[in-house]
């Protein structure tokens, strides 16, 4: 994991007894920042609650099983929702951070701020 990404807090338990899961990620380090990618299958752009709080990023998906018509024989899916939260590193520019979804894959940016890239200083 990139250094800054300092610390994560997995899928804690709530007391509305919502089930969470902590769902796999894959972070890579570009020179503007960093990339998170988070598999949240099953759920929406409808569903999926992104947040900042003291240097807190907190991620949740919330998956909306369909209804079924009839007497259920069989499911293997799982009707659990997603969690996952990470304390953000303060040389991250939380203001421009910028998030997507596409078939249940949820893409955030989190770009470095201007004053800790690097940057070339003229010689005169």
């Amino acid at each position: 994991m990139t250094n800054n990404l300092v610390r994560e807090n997995n899928g804690r338990e709530t007391a509305r007894s919502e089930r969470f899961v902590t769902p796999p990620i894959s972070v890579s380090e570009t020179t503007e920042g960093n990339l998170l990618e988070l598999e949240m299958p099953g759920v929406s752009k409808d569903g999926l609650e992104i947040s900042i709080e003291n240097n807190e990023l907190s991620i949740v998906g919330r998956r909306s099983n369909p209804t079924i018509e009839g007497t259920l024989v069989h499911r293997e899916s799982r009707s659990h929702h997603y969690r996952r939260s990470f304390e953000i590193d303060p040389s991250i520019d939380s203001g421009k951070i910028g998030a997507r979804i596409n078939q249940g894959i949820v893409t955030l940016t989190l770009p470095k701020a201007e004053e800790v890239k690097p940057r070339k200083i003229a010689v005169s």
